[in-house]
């Protein structure tokens, strides 16, 4: 992607989750492929070139580890750790205050370390024409609308539903207006730029950047990270 020298480019690494599905393992700090989990997602951010700045938001009692992990990898473009918020959207709105005269904001789940640099590279570009766009990937499974007794009301047409993913990218002055104007409680970015009635592209994730929520992701995580790992040091 071209972009004009200007054109500041920053992250916010949403990582203040309460891990409460992973049995007291607090997600973000657990080893996976000998590096903690979000060390694998900051060390693709740091090392993409078209990443100027990161912040990364972490729980009150993630701060110091993340702190001193940053410090011992060396992680050159993390600028700012800030405390999160009580939502997922507060926590975002905290790292984008920490920000510095970004154009575009790229916005990650802290708990997807199977990110690539391809996946910002291409989301950058995607909202470089339409201004807001997600990585996502079709639903493979037919999906069910259940009620409150778990009896199904609607079989969707499976063609037309992908599932959202992060990185997430805006034009910064989306995001912050968004934060300013939205204050019913959303699961992702997204959800913010739509009620504005912003249009937001998607373009094709990967089903290998899962999202952490319990141990059986994690082990998922390690056999991706692993394969990487050991296909990078055949080449």
């Amino acid at each position: 992607m071209k972009r004009a020298s200007a054109e500041r480019v920053g992250a916010v690494v949403v990582a203040a989750g309460s891990s409460r599905r992973m049995e007291g393992v607090d997600k973000v700090f657990a080893p996976v492929a000998g590096k903690p989990l979000l060390a694998h997602v900051l060390r693709v951010f740091d090392e993409c070139p078209l990443v100027d700045e990161v912040v990364v938001v972490l729980g009150m009692a993630g701060l110091e580890r993340g702190r001193d992990m940053v410090t011992a990898e060396g992680f050159s473009k993390v600028k700012a750790l800030c405390l999160g918020g009580e939502r997922r959207q507060d926590s975002v709105a905290q790292g984008l205050s920490r920000l510095k005269d970004c154009r575009w904001v790229v916005i990650h789940d802290g708990a997807r370390p199977c990110l690539t640099a391809d996946l910002i590279e291409r989301g950058l570009e995607e909202a470089g024409q339409a201004g807001a766009a997600i990585a996502a990937v079709p639903a493979k499974d037919t999906l069910k609308v259940v009620d409150a007794e778990r009896l199904i009301r609607d079989t969707p047409k499976r063609g037309n539903l992908w599932l959202a993913q992060t990185p997430q990218v805006f034009r910064f002055d989306i995001m912050i207006r968004a934060h300013q104007q939205v204050k019913d409680e959303v699961t992702d970015d997204s959800a913010m730029a739509e009620a504005l009635g912003h249009e937001v592209r998607v373009y094709m994730g990967s089903y290998e950047n899962v999202k952490v929520t319990t141990p059986e992701d994690l082990a998922l995580a390690e056999i991706i990270l692993r394969k990487r790992l050991e296909s990078r040091r055949r080449l």
